[in-house]
């Protein structure tokens, strides 16, 4: 499975709200989808585990807290591990890679989503969903916006009626790199929609 051919990705930056919000999104997005689904919710190191054990206790799609070092497949939702930053790297022969890094925090965020988005700008990839939840500050917006100007990608961003802080997804709203803006039980089949699963 690890020589899936991998040419589309799914990224989730996620914040305060994140878990509850998380809970809506992952249990409607099919095991079928052609994508990897990588998520990175603001949470301190010994929590996602659990967050990502509830999670897959409640979906038909896989999912698992980021293993250093292991090889993204198709059909897998990965939970950023708290307390770490989060590159994916591609490797020579073109598999997608998680590489964990204990650098400073970002504007006092570790994992910062971000980072993990700003890593992916180098890869060759043919499709990027991008969805931003609830949380406060920007967090996501300059990863985003750094992927539009290399990659084809669409955005999706929670509505503010549905967010418990509308922060991150204001800040790709306001500054127009929101391709559409959903209330939060429709995310997950849109994200399903825009990976060709219906």
């Amino acid at each position: 499975m690890a020589d899936d051919k991998i040419n589309k990705l799914v990224m989730i930056a996620s914040s305060t709200g994140g878990p509850k919000a998380l809970q809506s999104v992952i249990p409607r997005i099919s095991k079928s989808i052609p994508a990897p689904i990588v998520i990175v919710q603001h949470m301190p190191k010994g929590f996602t585990a659990t967050l990502a054990s509830r999670l897959n206790d409640l979906s038909e799609v896989a999912v698992s807290e980021v293993v250093d070092r292991e090889y993204l497949k198709n059909g897998h939702v990965y939970l950023a591990a708290g307390g770490k930053h989060l590159e994916i790297a591609q490797d020579r022969t073109g598999r997608l890679q998680f590489r964990e890094n204990n650098q400073d925090p970002v504007n006092g965020l570790r994992p910062c989503a971000n980072v993990t988005l700003q890593s992916i700008v180098p890869a060759s990839l043919d499709y990027i969903v991008c969805v931003v939840l609830t949380g406060m500050g920007a967090d996501g917006y300059l990863g985003i916006n750094e992927l539009r100007a290399n990659h084809n990608i669409f955005t999706i961003a929670q509505n503010k009626e549905t967010c418990v802080v509308y922060g991150m997804p204001r800040a790709i709203v306001e500054h127009g790199i929101a391709d559409t803006v959903l209330p939060l039980e429709r995310i997950g089949t849109e994200i399903n929609k825009k990976m060709g699963v219906h």
